[in-house]
C-alpha cells in the first residue's frame, strides 16, 4: 500500500515527465501498450525504495498523477506492467526499474548485473525467457528538479553561419589535464566554464564549440568487463539529463547553464553533439533500462519479425521517429536544451537514420519536416552527420536547406592531395569552393559544407602526418577496430622520430592541411588539440580511452607545437578579415547579378585551367583566384615532391603581395619578399597565399 502522505490526485497528461509547479509534482509517462504504471520513490541515497504508487489516470495513452507532497530532490523511477511477449514486440517486466525518458537529472551509476535484463541471461530461450529479479539496486535513479535559473544578461552570440569556425571538443578531455584548475572541476562543465579554458578558445579565434555527447549515457557492459569506459558517449539513455560524470559531486544542470553563459559572454556559441538515432539499450539481447520496458513496440522500429529490431545505426536499435510520441520526445528534448539551457545548435549523429522512411532516406521525412517548421529549432544551427549503416545510408549533400553537413569527402580529398595521391585536383578544387557540386542547390550556401581534416573518430592532425597505419591495440580488440582507410602519411618513419628532416616535413604538412581547411569556403571545424600537437599515439578509434592520450595537454611547450598554435591563430585571424573566404555565395568563373565575386583556377604558367588540364592525373600544382569587388586572394598549392615555378596572373585589382608561406610557417600582412618578375618559386609540398594591394 502506498504511504498515505503520497496519495496522488489525477493530475494532467501534459507536460510529460516530472514537473514541479511550486506546489507539487505532476508525473506523466507515455505508454500505449502498458496495463499499469507504478511510480517508485527512493530515499535520498537511492538505495531503498520507500514507496510505490500506481499512477491513477490514463488518458491519451499517458499515465499520470499529481503528488502535492513531493518536492524537488526526490529520487524516482517507474515499473511498467504489460505483456512480456517479445515475439509480438512487447517486453514489459515490472521487476525492472525504469528511467523516465523525460528525466531532467539522474543520480547514481549504472552497475552492470544480470538483473538489468528482462530475460534470464544464459537461458536456452534467450530473450524469450523471463527474469523476475528486481533491478533497482543496480539502476541510477531519476531526480525531480526545479528548473528555475537566473540567466541575467545572457545574450546568444548568433554568429552568422558564414563567419563560424567550429572547435570540436570533449567535456572531460578539454580540461582533465589542466593544472590551472582545481582538481574537483577538471573534466566537468565547470572546468569548461573556467576563464582559463575559455581564454584559450578566444585567443585561438574560434566562434563555436561543438561538444561531444553530454546527455546522460553509461559505459557499455563489454567495455566495463575490459576495464575501459565509453569515453566518447555515443550511447545515450537520457535525452533531457546531463551526463552525471560531467557534474561536480553535488552539481546539477545549473553548472551546464553557467558554462553556456560564460561561453556566450566570450562570444562563443555552444553546439551539442546529440544521438537521437538509437539508445543505450542495444539489441533484443540488451538490458531493460527505460524505453524497452515502457513501450518497446512504440519507441523502436521493429523488424518484420517484431522480436528483433530494424537497425540502421550499427548499435542494435533505431528509435522510431515516425511514431508521434517518440517524435514529440525528441522535439521536446531539443527545445529544452535551446529554451531552458540556451544552447545554439546541434550536430546530429548518424542523421540519415533520422531522415528515413523505413528503408529509404527522404529529405521530406517527418523529423526533417518537423524541424523545418519549428519556430524554435529552425532558428538554431543544425548539422547533420549525413550517413548511417543502413541501405543507401550515405546522403552527403541531400539534407534540406537550412542544414549544414559534415563533409567527409572534403576530408578525404584534402588528405589524399597532400599525401601526394594522383588525380585529386578536380575534387580538391570543388572542395576549396564549398563543394558546390554537392551543395549548390535549393538556395544553399557554401557554409552548408562543414569542412574538416580531422574529427574525434580517426587520426588527430599530428597522427595523420606521423602514422601510416592505425595502432588501436589499447582498445582490446587486437587492432581490428577503427578504419584502415586513413589516407595518412608518416613522412618516412612510423610514429615519433628524432630525424630533423622528417620532423620538418611533418610540420610543413600540418601547416598545409590546416591552411587548406581555413582558406576553403565552407564552415571549418578544428579538432580539439590539433592546434597543440595532440597525439593519440596512432589510435584512430580512441572511443574507450579515458586516459591522458585523450586529454588536452595544457603543459605542452614543445617549440614546434607552440609555433603551430600561433600559426593556426594567425590563419583564423586572416580568414576573418577576408570576406572572399566566407561572405560569398558559391563562386563561379564569372560575376553574376546577385554575386559580384568570382573565382577561377590557374596553371603554373599563370593561364586559366582548361578542360584538358583537369584530366592530367599527375598534376599536383594549381592556383585558385578568389575575387570580391575590392580584392583578390590567390592561393597556390603544390603537393608534388619538387618545387615549381608559378607565374602570377594579371588582375585589375592591383599588384600581388605574398602573405602566407606554409613552407616557412610565416604569415605577414605586410607581405613576404618572394615575388620575382611576376612569379614565385613554390616549394615542394607547400602553399603560398597572395593578395592584391
Amino acid at each position: 500500500m502506498p504511504n498515505s502522505d503520497n496519495l496522488p490526485l489525477a493530475g494532467s497528461d501534459v507536460p510529460l515527465g516530472a514537473h514541479w509547479d511550486g506546489s507539487g509534482v505532476n508525473f506523466a509517462l507515455f505508454s500505449a501498450n502498458a496495463t499499469k504504471v507504478e511510480l517508485c520513490l527512493f530515499d535520498e541515497r537511492g538505495r531503498r525504495e520507500i514507496d510505490r504508487i500506481e499512477l491513477p489516470e490514463y488518458r491519451h495513452e499517458v499515465w499520470h498523477g499529481y503528488f502535492p507532497r513531493i518536492r524537488p530532490g526526490q529520487l524516482y523511477g517507474y515499473r511498467v506492467h504489460g505483456p512480456y511477449a517479445p515475439e509480438a514486440g512487447h517486453r514489459f517486466n515490472p521487476n525492472k526499474l525504469l528511467l523516465d525518458p523525460y528525466a531532467l537529472a539522474l543520480n547514481g551509476d549504472l552497475r552492470w548485473h544480470d538483473a538489468l535484463f528482462g530475460y534470464r541471461v544464459g537461458h536456452g530461450k534467450e530473450d524469450l525467457s523471463f527474469d523476475k529479479r528486481d533491478s533497482a539496486f543496480v539502476m541510477p535513479k531519476c531526480v525531480v528538479i526545479d528548473t528555475a535559473h537566473t540567466w541575467g544578461d545572457d545574450i546568444r552570440p548568433q554568429t552568422p553561419w558564414g563567419r563560424s569556425i567550429i572547435y570540436e571538443a570533449h567535456v572531460k578531455g578539454m580540461t582533465a589535464r589542466h593544472s590551472g584548475l582545481r582538481e574537483p572541476i577538471r573534466g566537468t562543465f565547470e572546468g569548461l566554464a573556467n576563464p582559463r579554458t575559455i581564454d584559450h578558445l578566444v585567443k585561438l579565434g574560434v566562434t563555436a564549440i561543438e561538444l561531444m555527447p553530454l546527455q546522460a549515457f553509461y559505459d557499455d557492459h563489454y567495455l566495463v568487463e575490459r576495464g575501459l569506459t565509453n569515453f566518447w558517449g555515443y550511447n545515450t539513455l537520457g535525452f533531457f539529463a546531463p551526463a552525471p560524470r560531467y557534474l561536480s559531486p553535488n552539481g546539477g544542470i545549473n553548472e551546464f547553464k553557467l558554462m553556456v553563459r560564460r561561453l556566450h559572454q566570450a562570444g562563443i556559441e555552444v553546439i551539442m553533439d546529440v544521438v537521437y538515432n538509437h539508445t543505450a539499450e542495444g539489441s533484443h539481447l540488451g538490458p531493460t533500462l527505460s524505453f524497452r520496458g515502457i513501450d518497446n513496440a512504440s519507441y523502436y522500429i521493429l523488424g518484420d519479425d517484431p522480436r528483433y529490431y530494424y537497425d540502421t545505426t550499427g548499435c542494435g536499435n533505431s528509435l522510431n521517429l515516425r511514431h508521434t510520441r517518440v517524435l514529440q520526445m525528441v522535439m521536446d528534448s531539443l527545445r529544452y536544451w535551446v529554451e531552458e539551457c540556451h544552447v545554439d545548435g546541434f550536430r546530429f549523429d548518424l542523421a540519415t537514420t533520422l531522415g528515413r522512411e523505413r528503408d529509404a532516406f527522404d529529405m521530406h521525412a517527418v523529423f526533417l519536416e518537423t524541424m523545418r517548421q519549428d519556430p524554435v529549432l529552425s532558428g538554431v544551427k543544425l548539422i547533420a552527420e549525413p550517413w548511417d549503416t543502413g541501405n543507401d545510408g550515405y546522403q552527403l549533400g541531400n539534407f534540406p536547406p537550412g542544414w549544414a553537413e559534415w563533409n567527409d569527402r572534403y576530408r578525404d580529398t584534402a588528405r589524399a592531395y597532400w599525401k601526394g595521391d594522383p588525380g585529386q585536383l578536380p575534387v580538391l578544387a570543388d572542395g576549396l569552393l564549398g563543394s558546390s557540386q554537392l551543395f549548390d542547390k535549393r538556395g544553399r550556401r557554401p557554409w552548408a559544407s562543414v569542412n574538416f581534416i580531422t574529427a574525434h573518430d580517426g587520426f588527430t592532425l599530428m597522427d595523420l602526418v606521423s602514422y601510416n597505419d592505425k595502432h588501436n591495440e589499447a582498445n582490446g580488440e587486437d587492432n581490428r577496430d577503427g578504419h584502415s582507410h586513413n589516407l595518412s602519411w608518416n613522412c618516412g618513419v612510423e610514429g615519433p622520430t628524432d630525424d630533423p628532416a622528417i620532423i620538418e616535413l611533418r610540420e610543413r604538412q600540418r601547416r598545409n592541411l590546416m591552411a587548406t581547411l581555413l582558406l576553403s569556403q565552407g564552415t571549418p571545424m578544428i579538432l580539439m588539440g590539433d592546434e597543440r600537437g595532440r597525439s593519440l599515439l596512432g589510435n584512430n578509434n580512441a572511443y574507450c580511452q579515458d586516459t591522458d592520450i585523450n586529454w588536452l595537454d595544457w603543459e605542452n611547450e614543445n617549440p614546434p607545437d607552440v609555433a603551430f598554435e600561433d600559426f593556426v591563430h594567425a590563419l583564423i585571424a586572416f580568414r576573418k578579415k577576408r570576406a572572399a573566404l566566407w561572405d560569398m555565395p558559391f563562386l563561379h568563373a564569372d560575376p553574376a547579378p546577385r554575386n559580384p565575386g568570382f573565382a577561377y583556377w590557374i596553371r603554373p604558367d599563370g593561364e586559366k585551367m582548361t578542360p584538358e588540364d583537369w584530366q592530367n592525373a599527375e598534376a599536383r600544382a594549381i592556383g585558385l583566384m578568389l575575387c570580391s569587388p575590392d580584392q583578390c586572394v590567390l592561393i597556390l598549392l603544390n603537393a608534388a615532391h619538387e618545387p615549381i615555378h608559378m607565374a602570377l596572373p594579371q588582375t585589375e585589382q592591383g599588384t600581388f603581395r605574398c602573405v602566407i608561406d606554409t613552407a616557412e610557417g610565416t604569415l605577414s600582412d605586410k607581405g613576404l619578399d618572394i615575388i620575382k618578375d611576376g612569379a614565385v618559386e613554390l616549394r615542394d609540398r607547400a602553399m603560398l597565399v597572395l593578395e592584391t594591394e
